[in-house]
């Protein structure tokens, strides 16, 4: 066989191999929007199976306010509803494979609730970490700081 000839396919195979990976990682995020808009659906529907279900048993929740929560103690909240998630409006979603089985979603959300005090509207960025658990991808880790509205020009 000839050196051109074995460039050839040496070529070909990366390519091949190029285009299966992109393919995949393309899976890898279509799947991870698809467990984020689950997570989402079941923090407005506060069904508490659901989240318990979209959760890592190893969820660290940090809330905008600072506030820490695990698995536990954020799906009982939520589904307490003393704050009621209406809509969850995401400015900007990306996904970046961290590692295998380890994706980060980051981006900027619009959270709008209502509680005792009435309407919000929480302008976060965020980091969030799901990772793979037997085959289903789970919310490992979320972390929020908030926006803070825009500084008036001084005249």
């Amino acid at each position: 066989m000839s050196l051109k000839l074995v460039l050839r396919r040496l070529i070909g195979l990366v390519c091949v191999l190029t285009v299966t990976a992109s393919t995949a990682a393309d899976g890898v995020v279509a799947a991870v929007r698809a467990a984020d808009d689950e997570r989402v659906a079941a923090t407005i529907a506060g069904d508490h199976a659901r989240l318990a279900a979209i959760y890592s048993d190893d969820l660290r929740y940090v809330h905008s306010s600072g506030k820490i929560d695990n698995k536990t103690e954020h799906a009982d909240g939520l589904a307490k509803r003393a704050s009621v998630y209406e809509r969850f409006d995401y400015q900007t979603r990306e996904f970046r494979l961290a590692a295998p089985g380890v994706m980060l979603m980051s981006g900027r959300v619009v959270i709008h609730s209502t509680n005792a005090k009435g309407k919000n509207q929480n302008d976060v960025n965020f980091l969030a970490v799901w990772r793979e658990e037997q085959g289903r991808w789970k919310l490992l880790a979320w972390q929020a700081a908030k926006n803070l509205p825009p500084v008036p020009a001084n005249r």
